[in-house]
């Protein structure tokens, strides 16, 4: 049988098809989500564009019924038994999906961990700036790493390495909370505070109103 080349117009179709092909795949793998021709269930549950379920089909049937509808077959519930499938755009599906998790990074509060150093022999006016600085990072929201080095003998005097960090630690109160107490790491004694929980403010309940 002779086989006649295919036209300029088929040929451009199938590429376009081929590339478009290619770059579901590519971003279903990046999102570990299977599609179409890749699902490997023996029966999916299967639910249209529209919400309506489908019942219980084989996979080719559904993926049948999606190409018909110019949709793919998207696998949404794979733990599920048997796994649940949804006929819809995928380009769409995957643009809602990047939307709601930008969304859901931005509401995150991103915490960080602010150090501040200390000395056997820091001085007072030295530590009241350490201290202000302390207090001001919890109020900002972030995490205070109270942090201060032995050198050389004063290892035999760690207790005055406490007293500092345990005042630091009555000095800022209500400022913020001890979530790890002083601890020794090699030569360094370190605590770590976190911002004090908001406490919420009871609302006020309105007065009720006089009887005449």
């Amino acid at each position: 049988m002779r086989l006649w080349p295919m036209g300029r117009p088929a040929r451009a179709r199938t590429e376009r098809i081929r590339r478009s092909t290619i770059a579901l795949d590519k971003r279903s793998a990046k999102s570990f989500i299977r599609i179409n021709d890749r699902i490997r269930a023996r029966e999916i549950r299967v639910i249209d564009e529209n919400g309506e379920q489908l019942g219980i089909l084989a996979p080719y049937e559904a993926l049948k019924i999606a190409r018909e509808r110019g949709l793919d077959l998207v696998e949404v519930s794979p733990n599920a038994v048997p796994p649940v499938c949804r006929i819809q755009d995928y380009g769409r599906f995957l643009y809602e999906k990047e939307k709601s998790e930008r969304a859901a990074r931005k509401r995150q509060k991103v915490i960080t961990v602010k150090e501040v150093k200390f000395s056997v022999t820091v001085d007072e006016h030295d530590y009241q700036t350490k201290k202000n600085q302390a207090v001001r990072f919890l109020g900002e929201g972030d995490k205070v790493k109270a942090s201060l080095r032995f050198r050389g003998r004063q290892m035999a005097h760690r207790e005055l390495g406490y007293n500092i960090i345990n005042r630091l630690i009555q000095d800022i109160g209500d400022a913020g909370i001890v979530e790890f107490m002083p601890r020794m790491e090699g030569t360094i004694l370190h605590a770590i505070l976190a911002p004090a929980r908001k406490q919420e403010v009871p609302k006020a309940k309105p007065a009720p109103a006089a009887q005449a």
